[in-house]
């Protein structure tokens, strides 16, 4: 039988206690509210700079942190802004809202959390943001019903904002205007005398919602005029492009709307590896007007898309937060204007 050496026996230190305001207040020699007025970034008690400063540096000097329970039971409400990220592929123009609005809401003194629930829907979905107790939800996409409102009017939740195609009963929304976009590309095309027109359709699941009114926005544009419109269903893959290039010629279009300049960047690498002259044969246009349009050659004419202020959205959330018994409203945004290059 092998007998181990005994080991010593070392106690782990002892955790420092947790700093408390009373820490902070005593270090940087003033009261305990000036304390929370400071680092709760209260707007109606007027504090000196220089007493901020020492009230900042001596938070920092302890390693102190509001308690984020503790203000939202003196509140009455928390100062989270959930954000359940979309449950479908989204490109540079959104992220970049998506930044702007945190930064926003971040001057507004709220906390964003982005929720990655990953097929959750409807009233499922909301029962899992309310569980979280948010002050406002902001909710990209279709999907959520008015029974999903009240489940998260109910939990709490002083702001539901909707970032959609229809209005819900309960929500402010922000209607986002993807009509217009296809809209805008088919009278841009039928102005440069293309009547044989191919509208990209992404075989992403969740992009129906805004490929859908696209596609009807080109219709519309081509109503009563003997154009004719052509569905391409495409994944985004060099493969599918690649089999809708090889077949063009059979499809005789002479013009394709490509939903945004992601999929017009793929589809036109394909037609041009296939020896199909861009626009001589086909004019092609996008949406969104990212700058690697402005790159390729001939340069990718765009649908431009002016998205909700990201500012202008954040002091909406905090209007309804200060107010949660403001009527909701539905507000319809997303501008567009064609932006014509050579590729058309």
């Amino acid at each position: 039988m092998v007998q181990l050496p005994e080991q010593p026996v070392t106690s782990s230190p002892a955790p420092s206690a947790v700093p408390t305001s009373a820490d902070v207040a005593r270090l940087a020699g003033v009261s305990r509210a000036t304390v929370s007025y400071v680092l709760n970034n209260a707007r109606a008690v007027r504090i000196s700079e220089p007493t901020r400063r020492r009230v900042h540096e001596a938070a920092e000097e302890l390693g102190y942190v509001p308690h984020a329970a503790a203000r939202s039971l003196r509140a009455g409400h928390s100062r989270m802004v959930l954000m359940p990220s979309p449950n479908v592929p989204v490109g540079p123009l959104y992220s970049r809202f998506i930044n702007e609005l945190q930064w926003a809401l971040g001057r507004l003194d709220y906390t964003v959390v982005q929720y990655a629930g990953m097929g959750l829907h409807g009233d499922a979905a909301a029962r899992a943001w309310a569980e979280l107790r948010p002050a406002a939800v902001i909710v990209p996409g279709a999907g959520l019903g008015p029974r999903g409102v009240q489940i998260l009017k109910r939990s709490g939740a002083r702001a539901v904002v909707i970032l959609g195609p229809e209005r819900v009963e309960g929500a402010h929304t922000l209607l986002l205007d993807h009509y217009g976009v296809g809209h805008s590309a088919g009278v841009h095309l039928l102005a440069r005398g293309r009547r044989r027109i191919g509208v990209v359709i992404p075989q992403e699941p969740g992009l129906e919602y805004f490929s859908k009114p696209r596609l009807e926005g080109v219709r519309c544009a081509l109503e009563d005029t003997g154009a004719a419109v052509t569905e391409l269903p495409l994944a985004y893959e060099e493969e599918a492009a690649a089999r809708i290039a090889a077949r063009w010629r059979s499809l005789g279009l002479d013009a394709v709307f490509a939903y945004n300049d992601e999929y017009a960047m793929l589809l036109m690498r394909a037609l041009q590896d296939d020896g199909v002259g861009i626009p001589e044969e086909t004019a092609v246009v996008g949406a969104d007007d990212l700058m690697l349009g402005r790159l390729l050659r001939p340069r990718l004419s765009t649908v431009h898309i002016e998205l909700p202020s990201g500012h202008g959205l954040a002091e909406l959330v905090d209007h309804v937060v200060r107010d949660p018994g403001s009527v909701p409203e539905a507000h319809k945004v997303l501008g567009t204007r064609i932006v014509h290059r050579e590729s058309s």
